[in-house]
């Protein structure tokens, strides 16, 4: 099975107001993430992890056949947002991962990151322009391992000692993180 999780459990600190429902295009900044991770026909499930501001955006969000949870632990940090989308996963052979403010992340680099997968791997990671970026697929060797993880930290720990697949994914999609109201402004 190959699943789909997208992290969005954040309180928005720096954008200073909830980021996931801030509007780009006529919807809520994380409609782009779960409508690029259920564009893509090879994801069995896709999970929406949610954490501050959960109800709000249960409100706002189209999530269709994405399965949202609400992570307790959000405030811990990134790590505690993967740990709970992870344990939901639990049967997935990979998953593949994107966050909530990248909404240039499209179907087509998901595609092309599952499309590199095999037993020969660990993971596979968008690269644009030689930077590392997301998606990011985790094989279920190391999704048994994000349990391990605390903080403010995604999965780079766990690829650091993994086999990682590469995938230049400029050509496919734009790598822009919205932090702030300027970089939501910028992309628009």
């Amino acid at each position: 099975m190959i699943a789909g999780l997208v992290l969005a459990a954040g309180a928005g600190r720096r954008f200073g107001s909830p980021k996931q429902l801030a509007d780009l295009g006529g919807v809520p900044l994380l409609q782009h993430a779960i409508d690029a991770m259920l564009a893509v026909p090879a994801l069995d499930r896709v999970v929406v992890v949610l954490g501050s501001y959960a109800e709000e955006i249960a409100a706002a969000v189209k999530f269709a056949s994405a399965e949202p949870v609400v992570c307790a632990a959000w405030a811990e940090g990134m790590a505690a947002s993967l740990r709970c989308g992870a344990a939901e996963l639990a049967d997935a052979d990979w998953a593949v991962i994107t966050l909530g403010d990248m909404p240039g992340v499209t179907p087509e680099a998901i595609e092309a990151v599952i499309g590199s997968c095999g037993p020969d791997v660990d993971a596979v990671r968008a690269e644009y322009g030689g930077q590392f970026g997301h998606p990011v697929a985790l094989s279920r060797s190391l999704l048994a391992r994000v349990d391990s993880l605390r903080g403010d930290v995604g999965a780079r720990e766990l690829l650091r000692d993994a086999r990682v697949r590469r995938v230049e994914a400029l050509h496919l999609a734009r790598p822009d993180d919205v932090d702030t109201p300027e970089e939501l402004e910028a992309i628009r």
